[in-house]
């Protein structure tokens, strides 16, 4: 009876359905040196940055035009300012900025917009506008876990922008509340691995005297760090999406300080890495880092 019993229930398994495993979506990135931080300036500011930026970083620059950005009226002054340390798109209104406008921080170029945008809802992201034209291609703009603003961007015709020579990484300041739902989402959008999960980083990166934590993101968009903490910043940390590597933190800030950019956090090394936070004319802040001397 136990031998039959037995032969019913291997039966019983093997005649059971398989759950099907969750099928990866494909990866929508192009490239890290496609990816551009989103700097909204004041127009009478716009030249001052833009020769700024350039001065810091080197690069060239696209060429300056008026247009309409946003699927509502508007008119803002556009430039790109491609940089061997990563890419911006800057932003001089001369209109009042249309919603959610001048909130996100990223653009991120995609394959195939619309199968992108149905990968990044299913993985958790919410569409704070759905997809419109611009006068180069398709937008979206989406909203992470944790309110974390992002658009994605096709372009008519393929872009073709130089190699970066160091990857920026896109700095995310949240709190323990939304980290992991962040995180999870986007990795599974973005294709993402983690490279590293510190939850014992020191303060110091963000201006605080408690350990936090840092988790590091690779994937074809770029780098991202997530930086957790209790949300009790100093000022300027929170304020700085984007952080540039370069080879001599020195030199940088040399060229920076004759452009007219003012130094707000000094040169320390935390995190193994020397760091400083800057403010560039027309009021965009950034970290600057080279890897620590040892």
């Amino acid at each position: 009876m136990k031998l039959r019993l037995s032969f019913l229930a291997l039966a019983l398994v093997a005649a059971a359905p398989v759950a099907a495993k969750p099928v990866a979506t494909p990866d929508f990135s192009v490239g890290p040196q496609y990816d551009t931080t989103h700097v909204y300036v004041p127009q009478d500011q716009f030249d001052a940055f833009v020769t700024a930026f350039q001065a810091t970083f080197g690069g060239t620059t696209s060429k300056q035009g008026e247009f309409q950005v946003t699927p509502t009226p508007s008119l803002t002054k556009s430039q790109l300012v491609l940089t061997p340390a990563g890419t911006v798109s800057v932003f001089g209104f001369k209109t009042p900025v249309p919603y959610p406008f001048g909130a996100e921080r990223t653009g991120y170029l995609v394959t195939d917009m619309d199968a992108a945008v149905t990968a990044a809802r299913a993985a958790g992201a919410t569409r704070l506008i759905e997809t419109f034209p611009d006068p180069i291609g398709r937008d979206v703009v989406v909203q992470w876990p944790g309110g974390v603003n992002m658009q994605l961007y096709w372009h008519t015709a393929t872009p073709h922008y130089t190699p970066l020579a160091t990857v920026p990484e896109n700095r995310v300041y949240l709190t323990a509340d939304a980290a992991d739902a962040f995180i999870a989402a986007w990795t599974r959008f973005a294709h993402g691995r983690v490279v590293s999960d510190d939850k014992t980083a020191p303060g110091g990166e963000v201006g605080q005297a408690v350990p936090i934590r840092r988790v590091m993101i690779d994937s074809g968009y770029g780098k991202l760090t997530v930086l957790v903490s209790n949300g009790q910043l100093p000022w300027p940390w929170g304020r700085d999406m984007t952080g540039y590597a370069v080879p001599d933190l020195a030199a940088t800030l040399a060229k920076a300080t004759a452009a007219g950019v003012e130094t707000l956090i000094q040169p320390r090394e935390v995190g193994g890495r020397m760091a400083a936070l800057v403010r560039f004319p027309g009021g965009y802040i950034a970290e600057i880092h080279q890897n620590a001397l040892r």
